[in-house]
């Protein structure tokens, strides 16, 4: 440091600040003091500023899998947002979804050298998990029903089922088939009380939901159940990838969408535009997810945020092709 202040003709004070990103410095001597530590190939010591801010600059992430859409594209928002902020991202996944796979991913908090974790998964399991928190670490989850414990961050689950259900009784359908995803999984039941709740407030009987685990081809598995029954006439599918798979199965069994068969996923993946027709879907914002995630706990960092209750994110309907009038009410109008 001592020859970096030299070379800039400034004292090793000002380089201090200026390695540590404090404000006060003039953005001319800034610029020199830069420069000198290029041409010394002078780097700060990260570790030492740690030990002496009592921070590492550091968000931990833990999550189960990076297999799903909605965990990499929140991963993704995190990650973004907290470099925003000047932090970097540690992941630390969890192999295996049970409660010693989650107190393990807990325990390295220490070793890894995080301020704060963002925790992607079912809270059941960190409850049941009992884990023991690093002193000082800071938590906050996403999606998820444990606002009474924790802070969450949450998609509008509810909301954006709602406003696809009412969009499909809107075109005249008598009722809306689901296919719902995982049993476990929050924001599948989220999603499926939702629907259920839609019809039932709409003085409709909710059919019996067919179940995929996120997947397009268990999409397709339950597509071609739903495609024997010629009274199904609107599907909402709990995520994009299994209303791909049901599109497969409604045309190799010669249903037609929307013509016979209306369909609208949830998430609205860059892809879902292209899908043959294009997909109406519910737009979930993972941009606004991750930076409110990082939001909230920088937040509880300061010790200025709340120590539990839920951010709810909105969602959109995204109307594209693949919804219409079902066949009997096209056929009344002419359509």
């Amino acid at each position: 440091m001592a020859d970096v202040a030299r070379l800039a003709g400034v004292s090793s004070q000002t380089v201090s600040r200026v390695s540590n990103g404090y404000a006060g410095v003039n953005e001319e001597t800034r610029r020199q003091v830069l420069a000198a530590m290029q041409e010394l190939g002078y780097r700060p010591n990260s570790a030492a500023r740690a030990l002496k801010r009592g921070e590492f600059r550091t968000i931990g992430v833990i999550t189960f899998s990076l297999a799903t859409t909605g965990n990499v594209r929140t991963l993704e928002a995190i990650a973004t947002s907290a470099a925003h902020e000047g932090y970097a991202v540690t992941l630390l996944p969890v192999a295996i979804p049970t409660q010693d796979e989650v107190r393990g991913a807990f325990s390295r908090l220490e070793e890894l050298a995080v301020d704060a974790v963002i925790v992607i998964m079912e809270v059941h399991l960190l409850d049941a998990a009992t884990v023991q928190l690093p002193p000082h670490v800071q938590v906050v989850v996403v999606d998820s029903d444990a606002g009474d414990h924790y802070t969450v961050v949450d998609t509008d689950q509810a909301g954006g089922t709602r406003t696809a259900v009412r969009h499909l009784l809107g075109l005249g359908h008598r009722t809306v088939w689901h296919l719902a995803g995982p049993e476990g999984s929050f924001a599948a039941q989220r999603r499926t009380d939702a629907w259920r709740a839609a019809l039932t407030d709409a003085g409709r009987v909710p059919p019996e939901p067919v179940r995929g685990d996120w997947s397009a081809e268990s999409g397709y598995r339950a597509g071609l159940e739903l495609a024997a029954l010629d009274e199904c006439t609107a599907v909402f599918a709990a995520n994009d990838q299994m209303a791909l798979g049901l599109l497969r199965a409604l045309h190799e069994r010669g249903r037609r969408v929307p013509e016979d068969v209306s369909v609208i996923g949830f998430d609205d993946i860059p892809e879902a535009s292209s899908f043959l027709p294009p997909l109406t879907t519910v737009h979930q914002d993972f941009a606004e997810v991750g930076r409110r995630c990082v939001a909230a706990v920088l937040s509880k960092m300061r010790h200025d945020g709340p120590e539990r209750g839920t951010t709810l994110v909105p969602t959109r309907l995204v109307p594209r092709a693949s919804t219409a009038p079902p066949p009997a009410t096209r056929a009344r109008t002419g359509g």
